[in-house]
């Protein structure tokens, strides 16, 4: 069960949303550092489920959170990944709708939950905020856009190396500059890419054999960049 931190640390907080805190004047920043709570998920922990009502805003301090949606026969689809530093769980709100999608701590996470109603009374009063939220939603539109198409046209390799390239770009590679910074499960990693389990088991073995990547458990080691690139453009 979750665990609210018993800290009201205000740099926590900041650091956790900083360009909304850059755009906050002192009294707001005072009011939101009042009302923001952390809590700490343990892996696999359900942070929202679909149909609830939101509540408040999310922004990620630590750890790995992903986005899903159940799909047909109870099977779970993963439409986003959230590293540190970014703010989800907000759009429903401002729709005026239940959560369509449901999120977990992918491991070990620290989250600062924001009360949407006072997030609402800033952006009516700060231009600059709601312009921030503007373009935060934008470009979440946008790449979900560009996804849905990805997923829906590409072959099956196409869509295992784009996930594998999401993985890159968004978490990074470790200190040897290969291994991706990010451990998922087949069964999240084929979720990730809209396949079954052992057509992405199958996909990571002809990667594999043609080296690209190299596997080591639930470790990826990125081999060939480039050519990786390449099957995710072709599709």
């Amino acid at each position: 069960m979750a665990k609210e931190k018993n800290t009201k640390d205000v740099g926590s907080i900041a650091s956790s949303i900083p360009e909304i805190w850059s755009l906050l004047s002192e009294e707001d920043r005072e009011e939101l550092a009042s009302e923001a709570r952390v809590m700490e998920f343990k892996k696999n922990e359900v942070i929202y489920c679909e149909g609830e009502v939101p509540k408040d805003m999310m922004c990620l301090i630590e750890g790995k959170v992903k986005i899903y949606k159940s799909g047909v026969g109870g099977r779970s689809q993963i439409v986003r990944m959230v590293r540190p530093v970014q703010n989800f769980g907000y759009r429903a709100f401002f729709a005026r709708e239940p959560y369509v999608t449901a999120a977990s701590a992918f491991e070990y996470s620290v989250i600062c939950f924001i009360p949407m109603d006072l997030v609402e009374k800033f952006v009516l009063t700060n231009p600059r905020l709601a312009m921030f939220f503007i373009r935060e939603l934008s470009t979440d539109l946008g790449i979900a856009d560009e996804r849905v198409v990805n997923l829906t046209q590409k072959h099956i390799r196409g869509r295992l190396a784009e996930s594998l390239i999401f993985l890159v770009d968004n978490y990074g590679l470790e200190e040897d500059g290969a291994t991706i910074s990010i451990y998922l499960s087949r069964e999240d990693l084929a979720s990730l890419s809209n396949m079954t389990t052992s057509n992405a088991i199958r996909t990571l073995s002809t990667f594999v054999d043609e080296h690209i990547i190299a596997l080591d458990g639930r470790k990826i080691k990125i081999i060939d960049e480039d050519k990786l690139r390449k099957v995710s453009k072709i599709g």
